[in-house]
């Protein structure tokens, strides 16, 4: 599967640009959310092919947003990769019984950002 739609939710204007900018350098579309509520909605309605997201954040955590994705017939096969400050062994092993595929710590570099979206191709 090619990835040509990536959302990126993260409630920090610094990292959903840094974030944006790596992946657009890639020529992916990219669409973005700022809180969990959000990148509900915008999954459901945007269908991207892999989304990045934060933990950390308002309204609605990284965690519940994707056990709402994973559990929903329309989104749970798109593969959620959590960026975090969180880089416990305890956050890696969180994060993939709350159905993520895999976690890239903060402050990440744009090789492990690539490297994520080549694993889902």
């Amino acid at each position: 599967m090619a990835i040509r739609k990536v959302l990126i939710v993260d409630d920090s204007p610094t990292d959903l640009s840094n974030l944006k900018k790596i992946i657009t350098d890639t020529e992916r579309e990219v669409i973005t959310a700022s809180n969990g509520s959000d990148a509900i909605e915008k999954a459901k309605s945007e269908k991207p092919d892999i989304i990045f997201m934060d933990i950390v954040m308002d309204k609605m955590d990284g965690y519940e947003a994707t056990r709402t994705l994973t559990n929903d017939s329309d989104t749970k096969a798109i593969p959620i990769i959590f960026v975090s400050s969180k880089k416990q062994k305890a956050d890696r092993v969180w994060a993939k019984m709350q159905g993520g595929k895999d976690l890239v710590s903060k402050p990440y570099t744009k090789d492990q950002i690539l490297v994520q979206l080549k694993a889902y191709e």
